[in-house]
């Protein structure tokens, strides 16, 4: 099952984030994104012709995160959408964060 089939869970504390090796095999799942220096976040860059079709991602977006119950920090202008995941709870990487970066990639092949 690819990532952007599978469905996030719950995640209540308690478990170790991935390592930097676990994360770079998700990485291989979600092209684009990146992984931060500390292997606690990850963050993908997309571009748009202009504000409203990034407004319009963005609201997809969120959409996604609202049905996963997994959230994103996003940041967004004219043509451009940034989004960084990590898990909260575990300070760190989870598999649904990579989850969510499938999600959203396939999302923003649906929209072009």
């Amino acid at each position: 099952m690819s990532l952007s089939e599978k469905k996030c869970t719950p995640c209540q504390g308690g478990i170790a984030p991935l390592d930097r090796a676990q994360a770079e095999i998700y990485l291989r799942d979600t092209p684009g994104w990146l992984l931060s220096a500390e292997a606690t976040r990850i963050e993908g860059d997309y571009r748009f012709k202009n504000f409203a079709e990034a407004l319009a991602f963005v609201n997809t977006v969120g959409a996604i995160a609202e049905g996963e119950g997994h959230h994103p920090d996003i940041r967004f202008g004219w043509g451009y959408c940034s989004i960084t995941l990590y898990t909260h709870k575990i300070k760190g990487l989870h598999e649904n964060d990579f989850i969510m970066a499938a999600k959203f990639n396939d999302a923003y092949q649906a929209s072009r």
